[in-house]
């Protein structure tokens, strides 16, 4: 028998904002959306498809779980859940410029023209490596914004899979008037987009959607604001979800619990070649 992969933890963050811009057909839509990026097609895991920003915990991340100087909203959480929360907040800025942080002693989140100087400072130097997340948030007086973030999923990546990771999904309202943007360099594009669209591209081929990526996003285009989408899970116990994989006489199947909330329980994900 393989032995099994251990799973790297991870995770990643759903940045939400409510659009009520009409569309193409002149109808206002009153639809969330979620920014997302198309992975480097070199990447390994998920080349080219469309996720949310996210990414492994790393030693600096739990370095910062240690100070509790620099960050705040991390009342009740162990070691292991504030480096969830964490390492979100980074691999969101390394890979979208969107920062979860507020001013040293203050109550508002930094604004627009204060992350643009950070993000024009150090987003670069952070993803070479040429710098440490604690290092910025020390150089410029700044505290993330933990409790922004509310739990949304949990994902475990089958045991028959070569490379595992163990996600949390958290949500969270996006900045007023920070964008984001991909780097070029572990995503090639970006967008914000309502789920309606997302899965209309995964079904027309436009967009490729990991299987954890289509749920959430079905789960999420229920909700009819950002607002509800937050008020949704908080307090509720997440689910963890680890696909059971097994071949059909036409294909392959997925098997996750019905308890975790989503779409289904049973779901068929391609023919056998």
């Amino acid at each position: 028998m393989a032995e099994i992969a251990a799973p790297r933890l991870a995770s990643t963050i759903l940045l939400l904002r409510d659009n009520t811009d009409a569309g193409v057909d002149g109808k206002s839509r009153n639809e969330i959306e979620v920014f997302m990026m198309v992975r480097h097609h070199q990447i390994e895991f998920n080349s080219g498809a469309l996720v949310f920003p996210g990414g492994s915990i790393d030693a600096d991340d739990r370095a910062i779980a240690a100070r509790a100087e620099l960050y705040s909203g991390g009342e009740g959480l162990d070691e292991a859940g504030l480096s969830f929360r964490i390492a979100a907040i980074r691999e969101t800025f390394e890979e979208s410029g969107i920062l979860l942080a507020r001013p040293k002693g203050a109550a508002a989140r930094v604004d627009a023209g204060r992350a643009g100087q950070i993000e024009a400072a150090h987003r670069a130097a952070l993803g070479e490596g040429k710098t440490t997340f604690s290092q910025v948030l020390a150089d410029n007086e700044l505290v993330l914004a933990l409790d922004e973030l509310v739990p949304y999923a949990h994902w475990i990546t089958p045991e028959t899979m070569p490379k595992r990771f163990d996600t949390w999904f958290f949500v969270a309202a996006a900045p007023p008037d920070q964008l984001g943007a991909h780097d070029g360099k572990e995503s090639t594009d970006s967008i914000w987009v309502s789920p309606r669209e997302a899965l209309e591209g995964g079904e027309s081929g436009r967009f490729k959607l990991p299987f954890p990526t289509t749920r959430t996003l079905i789960k999420l285009g229920k909700q009819p604001n950002v607002k509800a989408a937050l008020e949704e899970m908080k307090g509720k116990p997440i689910v963890a979800v680890m696909p059971v994989m097994t071949k059909t006489a036409t294909g392959r199947q997925l098997r996750i619990p019905r308890e975790a909330g989503y779409d289904g329980e049973v779901f068929e994900v391609g023919a056998t070649g």
